[in-house]
């Protein structure tokens, strides 16, 4: 499907926060999608995974979420850069800016009122905790996120504990090599939301590492991507129409 792509800047708070906006150059209107970001930036990989998501018919948007902060994109050999930028977010100052990007979605005519959220690493926990935190949300597929059963440093709630608002549907892919991601600490993800009566879609591939998704990390695991993006694209046309 053609798409038409650009760089945008939209409101949150007082503040324009840049964004990457991909759609279908025609017809619509499509069920918009929450794009988020790894800790390394919004980045081409990013850019490109949101393009990819506009070409299967969703209004695609991807925001910076570091915007605030100067040097904000960060190569995937500078890890601990990245992981200086994810300490000086807040999740509510998070959440309102995923708040006005699903907010500006909704502004457009060319999209639906049906809102998912996904994300990367980072932008997976941030995924699930939007959609834990807003009720417009209607389905969220956070890839090997991480924190999701345990408090951030410093204070605040994990996402999980969220889960008895949440009214997203859930599919949560997991890498079963991932060293950031406890196996155990799936299970605790899957089985609180289990409890909290929610029917989650939980996916692992017991040979990829943390990553698996992006083409230019050494983590890159082509048969793992292939499957799911087969599965995340059925899930947000069945969930968002």
């Amino acid at each position: 499907m053609e798409i038409i792509k650009q760089e945008i800047a939209i409101p949150t708070g007082i503040e324009q926060m840049p964004c990457h906006l991909a759609r279908p150059a025609s017809g619509g209107p499509y069920p918009g999608l929450v794009v988020v970001m790894e800790a390394f930036g919004l980045n081409d990989n990013i850019k490109q995974l949101t393009d990819r998501f506009a070409a299967e018919g969703f209004v695609a948007i991807a925001p910076n979420l570091f915007f605030r902060f100067p040097d904000n994109v960060v190569p995937y050999s500078e890890l601990p850069r990245a992981i200086t930028l994810v300490g000086k977010l807040n999740d509510d100052q998070v959440v309102a800016d995923m708040n006005a990007a699903v907010a500006y979605l909704k502004t457009l005519k060319e999209t639906k009122p049906n809102i998912g959220t996904t994300g990367f690493c980072m932008g997976g926990r941030i995924a699930f905790l939007a959609a834990a935190r807003n009720n417009e949300i209607q389905a969220t597929a956070p890839f090997y996120g991480g924190g999701m059963t345990s408090p951030r440093p410093g204070g605040g709630k994990a996402p999980i504990e969220y889960a008895g608002n949440l009214r997203a549907k859930v599919m949560a892919f997991f890498g079963g090599r991932d060293s950031f991601i406890p196996l155990a600490d799936v299970d605790k993800f899957r089985d609180a939301l289990k409890g909290a009566g929610k029917d989650p879609e939980i996916v692992l591939y017991a040979d990829a590492e943390h990553g698996f998704m992006c083409d230019e990390r050494p983590s890159y695991h082509p048969a793992a991507a292939k499957d799911a993006w087969g599965k995340v694209i059925a899930f947000f046309k069945r969930q968002l129409g």
